[in-house]
C-alpha cells in the first residue's frame, strides 16, 4: 500500500488517468455510472480503456475496471495485464480488486477516493479501502492515489445533476 503525493506522478501517471477520466465521462453521458478505467503495460504502453456499462450492458457487476479485466484478457490474454498498471478514475471497490489481482495487474492507480465518491454520489457505498482489499496480496499490488481528483468528482457530481 502506497499513498502517493500529486508531485511523485509522472506525466505518464497524468495521461493515463485523464484518459480513464474521460472514459468516465463518456460512460455518464451514455447512461451509465461515471466511471472510467486505463490499461498501461508495463513498458508504459496503452493497451486499453474501457467505461462502467452498468445501465446500458444491465450487469451489476458492469464497473469499469471490470469491463477492462474481462476486455483485456479475452482480446490480450493474461501475460498482457501481468505487472500492467490500471488507471481508474474513482478508487476501485473490492470486487474490482480482486479481479486486477487474479488478473495479474501489479498497481492501481486512483483518482477519487472511495470517500470523494460517496460525497460525489450519495448512495450505497463498499466503504472498504483498495489498499485493504489487497493487504498482504502475493503478490503485491501497490495502490496509488489520489491523482486528478477534483477532476474525477466534476464529473461525478454531474451525474447527481
Amino acid at each position: 500500500m502506497t499513498s502517493k503525493s500529486a508531485t511523485e506522478f509522472t506525466e505518464q501517471d497524468i495521461a493515463a488517468m485523464r484518459l480513464a477520466i474521460d472514459a468516465s465521462e463518456q460512460a455518464l453521458t451514455r447512461g451509465d455510472m461515471p466511471f472510467g478505467a486505463t490499461l498501461v503495460s508495463p513498458s508504459g504502453e496503452v493497451l486499453m480503456v474501457e467505461m462502467n456499462n452498468q445501465n446500458t450492458a444491465q450487469d451489476c457487476t458492469g464497473h469499469a475496471e471490470m469491463v477492462l479485466m474481462r476486455r483485456a484478457q479475452r482480446e490480450l490474454g493474461l501475460e498482457a495485464m501481468r505487472g500492467a498498471t490500471v488507471y481508474a478514475s474513482g478508487e476501485p471497490c473490492a470486487m474490482c480488486c480482486g479481479a486486477m489481482f487474479w488478473s495479474g495487474v501489479g498497481r492501481v492507480v486512483y483518482a477519487a477516493s472511495t470517500a470523494q465518491i460517496g460525497e460525489a454520489l450519495g448512495g450505497p457505498l463498499l466503504p472498504l479501502r483498495a489498499a485493504s482489499v489487497v493487504e498482504g496480496a502475493s503478490p503485491t499490488v501497490k495502490i496509488n492515489g489520489p491523482l486528478l481528483a477534483d477532476e474525477a468528482k466534476a464529473i461525478l457530481r454531474k451525474f447527481r445533476g
